[in-house]
């Protein structure tokens, strides 16, 4: 799966986890060991763990002499000592070698105590021995009588004889006077104390894992938003319109939180099911492996349940994803256009339309819960069955021996617990499949390449005093996905600290032509020359850098006038900001205010007036001191007088800067030294004012829509 995918660049991060998680395991299946320990050894035999008694009678010690078999004879001698009260202990050379020791005393100490039968009749093989001193019973009918005692031990099951083995130690304790309930509590409370000391440490590793995991869940959201966000900034229009600004809103928020949640889960959860079902299955092999295939058959039918459920909902969550796009995008346009719904009086039909989309998520979301609230009652099912099964199964080997009580308790446990882990595996698969679809959807805009880079040598823009020279030479272009040309052989010049103006009607192509300035977009054919050299060859940092840009739509950023003067420099003085306020003509306002240039502006500049907002962002353009401005239809809602002085002040405060501006009004642009007009996307005429009224029928249509004759000085001409 992709989301596994990101969290290769925190390998070190995921091996600490998987440390810490077997640390967890460890301590989690000792447990249920400590538990069948505490039932079999501390409670049914009195804390007695072992075959070979700490301290055994002299009686005893001659028995198992005489029925040890020489091949034990030499470990037997060294493993025990005579005391000086007439018993036999256990040095530390037979300590350490407890298991063996264990095996050799195990038919004997059997055979002492446990009364077994030669001829079908049972022997006291203690009374033979006095017998034996007592010269009535001679030493080869005891040899006889305890090899035929062994030979009938030897074919009892192994199990059954290891359980006869601890009672005929428990029958030795008592014999030799050892407190069997003192000893029986001291097991038990170190035992306890132990189980104790593995849950507080099982306790600090899942903290630690939970820190671990959460750190580096979080750390996966925030680097994949970085690189999604860097390369959207990246972007060029084209790229932004194919997925919708409301799509990548969503997979820079929804889907990354779905993502990082999710890789949250797995380290804490996903890596900690294989680990426990090894662990388990180990444990369980050295329990008893006679119930082993209990648990094979429940894991199968887990995976299985969970493969079907995963297969089942894929497709809708990838369709879910989709839906929830749709009703940010319809739930961002309502809110954006509320002025509209209102005027209109469609707040119904938007609410019905709201409601449309919102419906086909919901039954999306049902039909996946739906499938998804099957799989926990179907574990639960699972879980239970087991339970009975080994329960069952586990109730009959006791009968036969095989198992002990302590045992069944334990594989019980082992068995929840494997379960357990493929059940969150089950549960975490509720999310993986929406959680594969966000990466698949975000993976989308990463291996995403803007349409507009820098060539491998691309020359920088030098800084100069004089304005730049921009030359449109048999330009034609049309937007990504359409036919339609919208500019064809385009071809002007404006020369360096000159003032070229575009005007033209609705779609003619005027705002386009800054965007192929800016290289927002490359032409399809001819060529946009600054300073002589094609964009397409400078670098785009270089080229915005000199140019300053005032958009169509003014559009403010949340902060303060200032920070939002100051936006291409964060560093800029507040007496740069000022100049700029002052030549944009907007300081006359923003001094009124008594926080000045610290006023709050909220976002998209919505307190403030259009023509407040369009002069803040002509004083953001000209507070950037650039070699050229580009004003797209930026005094539309200025008043006349405001657009005069502002016009005059920008003449004369930058005469090297070269201006270009596209504008609707005759008034904004008939003091230009050349005007371009557009008709359609081509060029109906290039000149000075005078001229185009002249030579230009496009141009005098457009004027005498918005002045009279006497206005532009051409009363009385026969045209």
């Amino acid at each position: 799966m992709r989301v596994f995918l990101y969290l290769r660049s925190h390998g070190l991060a995921v091996l600490v986890t998987v440390l810490l998680l077997i640390g967890c395991v460890g301590c989690d299946l000792a447990l249920p060991l400590m538990t069948s320990n505490i039932v079999d050894v501390g409670i049914q035999q009195s804390g007695v763990d072992h075959i070979a008694t700490d301290e055994m009678t002299d009686e005893t010690h001659r028995l198992i002499e005489q029925l040890i078999p020489a091949s034990d004879e030499a470990l037997f001698a060294s493993s025990y000592e005579r005391a000086s009260d007439g018993r036999w202990r256990l040095t530390d050379d037979g300590r350490e070698h407890i298991p063996a020791l264990d095996q050799a005393l195990t038919v004997p100490l059997v055979a002492i105590h446990g009364s077994p039968e030669v001829g079908g009749q049972p022997v006291d093989l203690e009374q033979m021995l006095q017998a034996v001193e007592a010269g009535t019973v001679s030493e080869e009918q005891f040899r006889a009588y305890g090899d035929e005692a062994k030979e009938a031990l030897a074919k009892e099951s192994p199990d059954i004889l290891a359980q006869q083995a601890l009672s005929a130690a428990l029958k030795e304790y008592a014999q030799a006077g050892v407190d069997l309930p003192q000893k029986q509590m001291g097991y038990l409370l170190g035992a306890g104390g132990i189980m104790l000391g593995l849950a507080t440490v099982s306790m600090a590793l899942n903290i630690l894992v939970s820190l671990v995991a959460s750190r580096t869940g979080a750390r996966v959201g925030h680097d994949l938003r970085k690189r999604l966000f860097t390369k959207v900034v990246g972007f060029s229009d084209a790229e932004v319109s194919r997925f919708s600004a409301a799509s990548l809103i969503t997979r820079g928020t929804n889907d990354i939180q779905l993502i990082q949640n999710v890789t949250t889960m797995i380290l804490r959860m996903v890596l900690y099911a294989p680990i426990v079902a090894v662990g388990g299955i180990v444990m369980v092999l050295y329990t008893n492996a006679s119930l082993g295939w209990i648990i094979v058959v429940a894991i199968i039918v887990v995976m299985g349940l969970v493969m079907i459920l995963f297969k089942v909902t894929s497709p809708r969550f990838k369709i879910m994803q989709s839906l929830i796009d749709r009703v940010n995008r319809v739930a961002r346009e309502m809110l954006t256009g509320i002025p509209v719904i209102r005027a209109f009086g469609r707040e119904g039909l938007e609410q019905e339309r709201f409601d449309g989309a919102s419906r086909k998520l919901m039954e999306t979301q049902l039909f996946t819960n739906r499938a998804m609230s099957f799989m926990m009652p179907t574990m639960m099912l699972v879980m239970n069955l087991t339970s009975v099964a080994i329960v069952w199964f586990g109730g009959h080997y006791i009968q036969q021996g095989i198992l002990q009580t302590g045992d069944l308790i334990a594989f019980i446990t082992y068995s929840m617990v494997i379960i357990m882990g493929f059940l969150m595996i089950g549960m975490i698969s509720i999310m993986l499949p929406r959680a594969d679809v966000a990466a698949s959807r975000v993976n989308e805009v990463l291996s995403t390449s803007s349409s507009i880079q820098d060539e491998v040598l691309a020359k920088e823009l030098p800084q100069q005093e004089q304005g730049l020279s921009i030359e449109f030479d048999h330009v034609s272009f049309s937007y990504p996905g359409s036919d339609e040309q919208v500019l064809t052989d385009v071809s002007f010049k404006a020369e360096p600290g000159s003032t070229l103006a575009i005007i033209g009607g609705t779609g003619a192509g005027k705002s386009t032509i800054l965007k192929l300035i800016e290289r927002f977009y490359d032409v399809g054919s001819g060529a946009v020359l600054v300073n002589g050299v094609d964009v397409r060859q400078l670098s785009q940092a270089s080229l915005r850098a000199a140019l300053g840009y005032v958009p169509q739509k003014s559009y403010l950023f949340s902060g303060t006038v200032d920070t939002n003067v100051a936006y291409g420099c964060e560093s800029m003085p507040s007496s740069q900001v000022e100049e700029a306020l002052v030549l944009a003509q907007a300081w006359a306002f923003v001094s009124e205010k008594p926080e000045g240039t610290f006023q709050p502006i909220s976002q998209g500049g919505t307190n403030v007036s259009g023509g407040q907002r369009q002069r803040l962002c002509i004083a953001r353009a000209l507070a950037k001191e650039a070699q050229a401005y580009l004003f797209d239809d930026s005094f539309s809602a200025l008043d006349y007088k405001t657009d005069a002085a502002l016009r005059q002040r920008l003449a004369s405060e930058l005469p090297q800067a070269t201006k270009i501006i596209v504008a609707q009004r005759i008034a904004s642009i008939r003091e230009a030294d050349t005007i371009v007009v557009l008709k359609d996307g081509v060029v109906a005429g290039v000149g000075s004012h005078a001229s185009l009224l002249k030579g230009c029928e496009q141009y005098r249509k457009i004027a005498l829509s918005q002045l009279s004759e006497e206005e532009l000085g051409i009363a009385g001409d026969a045209a």
